[in-house]
């Protein structure tokens, strides 16, 4: 069996158990055309068939590339989508905020996204699957309660090199693989122009500093370009708070997420 093959069975038993024990049937999630969100929309139908809701939610910015693709992924597995914009939602903030930069304005459409999709959840009785990498998690690169939010994540343990190794082996339409990524927050947007370097060269030092624990000296001796490393230190730990639960100050004996911690499935 292969190594992608074990990764697909093992994240398809991870989906059914966890939303097994929640008492919830079914999910949703946001599809962007994007290959994060095209690998877990096929990993959730192998599991829960037309369970899962997939939810395209453009917007002015979307280009019509994004669109197709998530047309053609729909096409080609089958899966049970709608369409909800967010489109009117925006356009009347940035008529309210005429000054708005491109920062404010993405994070503003992943988190309408984020509370469409969360709306949806509760209309149909769902929950809300992650479809953030693990090169993103770890550089912060996502907005707080928008595409970081969700209820089960299956590919936060994924590096972006290898959810694209993991959508190969599932097949996953071509177009998507093989486009450059953006979550199309604004015009002309690109994941690897905003973080400067290719997912690629992110990987391979991130790896080196966050699996094998190598010292900054031993990663540069490795060829790894100096500038860009002291970048995702920099980031790694600037951003740990996107990896956290709200900090409370604790008062009490048993305080949330310091000392009140049962296990997720424990039953009375």
């Amino acid at each position: 069996m292969s190594k992608y093959s074990q990764i697909s069975d093992f994240l398809q038993r991870f989906l059914e158990d966890e939303v097994k024990k929640t008492g919830i049937n079914k999910v949703v999630i946001g599809l962007s055309g994007g290959i994060d969100s095209a690998v877990v929309a096929v990993l959730a139908q192998k599991v829960f068939g037309d369970d899962l809701l997939c939810v395209k939610m453009p917007s002015h910015y979307s280009s019509l590339s994004s669109l197709h693709d998530a047309d053609a992924l729909c096409n080609d597995f089958g899966l049970r989508a709608i369409t909800a914009s967010i489109e009117p939602m925006l356009r009347a903030y940035e008529e309210l905020n005429l000054n708005i930069d491109n920062l404010r304005k993405g994070n503003f459409s992943a988190r309408m996204r984020m509370a469409t999709i969360f709306d949806i959840s509760a209309r149909e009785n769902a929950l809300v699957l992650g479809t953030s990498n693990k090169s993103e998690l770890m550089l912060g690169y996502g907005t707080l309660y928008g595409d970081l939010a969700s209820a089960l994540n299956p590919i936060g343990d994924l590096y972006k090199s290898e959810v694209y190794e993991l959508a190969k082996y599932l097949n996953i339409t071509k177009s998507i693989i093989e486009k450059a990524p953006s979550a199309d927050l604004w015009d002309g947007q690109s994941d690897e122009a905003d973080l400067g370097y290719t997912y690629a060269q992110l990987d391979e030092a991130l790896k080196l500093y966050v699996e094998e624990r190598l010292s900054k000296d031993e990663i540069v001796a490795r060829g790894c370009d100096a500038k860009m490393l002291e970048m995702i230190i920099e980031r790694i730990f600037r951003n740990q708070f996107k990896r956290k639960m709200p900090l409370i100050a604790k008062l009490t004996s048993r305080t949330i997420n310091h000392d009140f911690n049962y296990p997720r499935d424990i039953r009375l």
